[in-house]
């Protein structure tokens, strides 16, 4: 029993060590570069990284859950992909964005965003393999090489719960939409819109994946319960860190570089406030969790805003990501409240708001310093620069303006233009101090509607179960209930 939980202990060492050196690599332009390009790279090792993906989910819930099934998986199945790996990377160090073909200030971001040397790169690749082969090898010196069948039967969904979501952007380029005229892309059934077909599924699978998580999870132990949660958190953390590699290889949205990555976007805190709460089981980090990011998560599911056109089709990996993520960052905020594992109070409110001021402060702070920095950035004797109308520079600024949480752009500007009649200097970027406090305003009006649907909810739940009809009772227990109450009015006519 004692070697055993020393065996548990190193499990978890070398898979936490594993996990860390996983999420840097995340800031690696190759590490999600592979995946939409199967006809560049060997299609032995794009699968194995694949794997080596899945395996970051088996171990984790195998090491910290201590789910057995994902213990026997993990220890067959990662070994011969990580060698696998290991002997076909040989171009996969090579991959960067400073191209001779790019323009100045492409290769400005390319510098920014390749700031971990390639000696480094190599390194934590290899050390990645080895603590991932680590914690194999004392699966097997814990568990023996025995192994149930009916483990592999959530292979399927450790694959799924990894999969690099750019891979379908191998089947569609080059035949959809290389070389096509701006009106052909406008016009295409696959674009996805605010309002569209697309919208409406995204939609749908927000409500039939939160409806669906609640009835399966509903009557199942706390243990299970918590085993289901954890491996959604996982799965979230990893697609939510595929971002960062893909932000510095083929873009996301209207990001390219690494600062785009800094989790000040309200729903990027929530990702890790979410997972947090259902690692830690902590009633703050559950109130956070159902108070703002709930509703920050919904929110963008009923507009996503015009410019999401710009991110193309439903099944590229923008819109993927984006939906995706918001909607199991959704089911996590709910779940542990649906599941009665914590109990939304009014009065748990009190701690998100400050909690939200804090974020939004330091959204417009860091917001303010990436730009004012981003007016130095140079490579090549080539510095960024702004726009200025009537020049000969290009139509949109080269400066960063990372917007974290909405601080430095309206996203309904075209509808309502804030004065900036309280300017707030931040180093050389002056914020609209005015546009801020409404911002700060109208988030915290939206939390209360989302908590004031939800109790709405309860209480139409509650009147509806007191109308419905009892069951039928039994002959024998109608009688019982008789007799009791029967002595339960003989014994208050007594006592009066």
């Amino acid at each position: 029993m004692q070697t055993n939980k020393g065996l548990d202990r190193l499990l978890s060492a070398f898979t936490a060590i594993m996990l860390g050196i996983s999420f840097v690599l995340t800031f690696t332009v190759s590490d999600y570069y592979i995946f939409d390009k199967f006809d560049t790279y060997d299609p032995a090792f794009i699968i194995s990284q694949w794997i080596k993906k899945a395996g970051i989910v088996l171990l984790a819930m195998a090491a910290f859950f201590k789910k057995r099934s994902c213990a026997d998986i993990a220890k067959y199945l990662l070994p011969p992909f990580i060698v696998l790996s290991a002997c076909t990377c040989r171009e996969f160090f090579g991959i960067t964005m400073l191209t001779a073909d790019a323009s100045p200030a492409d290769r400005v971001y390319a510098h920014v965003n390749e700031f971990i040397p390639a000696g480094a790169h190599v390194a934590l690749f290899f050390a990645e393999s080895i603590f991932m082969l680590g914690a194999a090898a004392t699966i097997f010196v814990r568990d023996g090489f025995g192994v149930r069948l009916a483990s592999f039967r959530f292979l399927p969904a450790a694959i799924a719960a990894s999969m690099p979501l750019n891979i379908f952007e191998n089947f569609y380029n080059e035949n959809l939409f290389d070389n096509r005229s701006d009106e052909y892309l406008a016009g295409h059934f696959l674009l996805f819109k605010s309002f569209s077909v697309w919208h409406l599924l995204m939609i749908c699978l927000l409500i039939g994946a939160t409806v669906g998580c609640y009835r399966f999870l509903k009557n199942k132990d706390r243990r299970t319960q918590d085993q289901y949660l954890g491996a959604l958190a996982v799965t979230l953390l990893l697609q939510y860190h595929s971002k960062d590699s893909v932000v510095m290889g083929d873009g996301y949205n209207v990001y390219t570089t690494v600062f785009a990555c800094i989790p000040l976007f309200i729903c990027n805190i929530g990702v890790y406030v979410a997972c947090l709460s259902v690692f830690l089981k902590r009633k703050t980090l559950y109130a956070l969790s159902f108070f703002v990011h709930a509703a920050g998560a919904i929110t963008v599911f009923v507009y996503f805003g015009d410019a999401i056109s710009n991110y193309g089709i439903f099944c590229g990996y923008s819109i993927l990501y984006f939906s995706l993520t918001h909607c199991i960052l959704f089911m996590l905020s709910v779940m542990p409240t649906c599941l009665g594992h914590y109990k939304f109070r009014p009065k748990d409110a009190i701690v998100p708001l400050i909690y939200y001021c804090l974020v939004i402060v330091a959204a417009a702070v860091a917001s303010g310093i990436v730009t004012s920095a981003s007016q130095s950035f140079s490579y090549g004797g080539y510095t960024l620069r702004e726009y200025v109308p009537g020049s000969m520079l290009p139509a949109e600024t080269e400066w960063l303006y990372p917007n974290y949480a909405f601080t430095q752009k309206n996203p309904i500007g075209d509808l309502i233009d804030v004065p900036n009649v309280l300017p707030v200097k931040i180093w050389k970027c002056t914020m609209n101090g005015l546009y801020l406090i409404l911002l700060y305003l109208v988030y915290v009006g939206l939390f209360y509607i989302f908590n004031g649907a939800y109790y709405a909810f309860l209480a139409i739940k509650k009147r509806i179960s007191r109308r419905a009809p009892a069951p039928a009772a039994a002959p024998a227990a109608i009688s019982e209930a008789a007799a009791a109450e029967d002595s339960e009015k003989s014994r208050e006519k007594g006592e009066k």
